[in-house]
């Protein structure tokens, strides 16, 4: 038999051989466990216009969002949409606000005053909507509200996110020549229909990604010009047409309910008003949550 004879030298060369071959084992790229991608939920804006008692079809439209499951994160008002708007900031549901709405009177919302400027004060209705909220400022609403006046001075745009929530409420709808304008911080600030009837552009500054907005404005010719007042709402009607065309392009959805048919000046319309605002809202669901769910995937 030959004897082989094995230099130590060999052996430390298979040991580290082996020793290498264990460390590419372990040095193996670990498993990459893929986490899902979480997505930020939409930002959804309630933007809801003026035009006086028509302003009811507003509750017919968030009580038909609730059934869906359609919540706001913001919620921007115009006139009539600034007092529904206050209350559903606040907290209330659908079904609260029209509690509110039937138990409202004329005379709980309307004060005569000598005529100065309007023939209405407005306290009353700051006052309604201040003890609505519990003297809540806007800033300590439960969701962002944001009500829009218009500053009479300049014609320019005003934007209420703070302060006293009654009195910016009040200052939205100061109708021109009925309501007397509203001094605030030494400006005067009357209607925000005469600017901005359903302020779109104002809810995607505030961060919106979806909007739904409410446009309860007429076409003019559908309006009658039988009294003083029917010639001021025909007027803002004229109006809002014109700034319609551009707003309402920028908002996702716009939900219109049928007021043509609804007294402006008379609140025995409002129980027609919020079936009417029930109805629209129910037609456009379909494309509503369409439009919403895709914008949800594409985030």
């Amino acid at each position: 038999m030959i004897a082989i004879k094995i230099r130590p030298a060999y052996w430390l060369l298979v040991i580290l051989l082996l020793a290498l071959t264990g460390c590419s084992n372990l040095m193996q790229q670990p498993e990459v466990i893929t986490q899902p991608v979480v997505r930020p939920a939409p930002k959804i804006a309630l933007v809801l216009g003026g035009g006086g008692t028509r302003g009811f079809a507003h509750i017919g439209v968030i009580k038909y969002l609730e059934t869906q499951g359609i919540v706001p994160d913001i919620i921007v008002g115009t006139s009539a949409g600034s007092v529904v708007g206050s209350l559903y900031a606040y907290g209330y549901n659908g079904f609260e606000i029209q509690k509110l709405a039937i138990q409202m009177e004329e005379q709980s919302v309307i004060d005569w005053a000598w005529p100065d400027r309007g023939i209405f004060k407005g306290d009353a209705l700051q006052k309604f909507i201040n003890t609505a909220v519990k003297q809540s400022p806007i800033e300590k609403l439960k969701r962002p509200f944001a009500a829009v006046a218009t500053d009479l001075s300049s014609g320019e745009v005003m934007v209420f996110r703070t302060g006293n929530t009654g009195q910016a409420v009040r200052a939205s709808s100061a109708v021109p020549g009925v309501f007397q304008p509203v001094t605030i911080a030494g400006r005067s600030y009357v209607d925000g229909g005469l600017v901005r009837p359903v302020p779109v552009s104002e809810a995607r500054a505030l961060g919106a990604d979806f909007v739904i907005a409410v446009d309860i404005s007429n076409k003019p010719k559908s309006n009658t010009t039988a009294s003083t007042l029917d010639v001021l709402m025909q007027t803002f009607d004229i109006m809002s047409q014109t700034i319609n065309r551009y707003e309402l392009p920028k908002a996702d959805i716009v939900i219109r309910p049928r007021t043509q048919d609804i007294d402006v000046s008379n609140l025995d319309g409002r129980h027609i008003a919020v079936l009417e605002g029930e109805k629209a809202a129910a037609a456009i669901m379909p494309e509503l949550k369409a439009k919403l769910e895709k914008l949800r995937k594409g985030r």
